[in-house]
C-alpha cells in the first residue's frame, strides 16, 4: 500500500511549481513589457520606474498574499511518523 503522504507531497510540490511560474510571468511581463521603452519616458511610481514597481515591489506583495492563500487553502499538516495513519 502506498503512503498517502507522497500523494499530498506531490500535489503540494505541483502547487509550488505553479506559484513559481505565476511569479515569473508577473515579473517578466511587467519588467520587459513596461521596461522596454526609452528610459527617459518611464512613468514613475514612488520614485521607482513603473516596470520596477510592478514587477518587483507590487509583484512580491501579490505573491506573498497568493502563497499565504495557497497554504491556507491547499496545504495540510502531514505527520512525519513512520506509522501509516489516516491522512
Amino acid at each position: 500500500m502506498k503512503d498517502a503522504r507522497f500523494k499530498i507531497a506531490n500535489r503540494e510540490a505541483l502547487i509550488g511549481v505553479v506559484l513559481v511560474i505565476i511569479n515569473f510571468a508577473i515579473w517578466f511581463g511587467f519588467a520587459y513589457g513596461l521596461g522596454s521603452g526609452d528610459p527617459t519616458q518611464y512613468d514613475m511610481i514612488f520614485g521607482f520606474p513603473a516596470w520596477f514597481f510592478y514587477s518587483c515591489i507590487a509583484g512580491t506583495i501579490f505573491m506573498i498574499i497568493l502563497i499565504w492563500i495557497a497554504i491556507k487553502v491547499f496545504f495540510k499538516d502531514v505527520p512525519f511518523d513512520d506509522k501509516e495513519e489516516e491522512v
